[in-house]
């Protein structure tokens, strides 16, 4: 069975913020710690760590809530898919989401990077997800 961890990366996030939980924990990997620092760097979440327990490395996201309790990250949308992949050249790196309120994380040649930092070292990528 072939799953998206990006996916339930976010879907971890999304479902831990509606509820209001102080932290996530999931199965860690390269790709989520990568996308989870672009996150902590562009202030959605509080920040991360990495505990290894026995064999397993687990992800620990704690996640940020506003003064009256609502979490800072309203939207969280895959864009690339296992099934349908999205890409972009430097000139189609999507620049303003949401009125530049988000951020756009792509996965290019340069690593894991948020759409602005793309454009400024003119690469482009896949699309991974939108975030606000």
């Amino acid at each position: 069975m072939f799953t998206d961890p990006i996916a339930d990366l976010l879907t971890r996030i999304r479902n831990a913020n509606m509820l209001s939980k102080a932290k996530v924990e999931l199965s860690s990997s390269n790709i989520k710690e990568k996308v989870v620092s672009v996150l902590k760097r562009e202030g959605f979440i509080k920040g991360y760590r990495v505990v290894v327990q026995g064999k397993k490395r687990i992800l620990q996201i704690y996640l940020r809530y506003s003064e009256d309790g609502k979490g800072l990250i309203t939207h969280l949308e895959r864009v690339s898919k296992p099934g349908r992949r999205r890409f972009a050249k430097e000139r189609e790196v999507p620049r303003a989401v949401r009125e530049r309120l988000g951020i756009c994380i792509l996965s290019t040649s340069k690593g894991i990077l948020t759409a602005e930092e793309a454009h400024k070292l003119g690469v482009g990528g896949e699309i991974l997800c939108y975030v606000w």
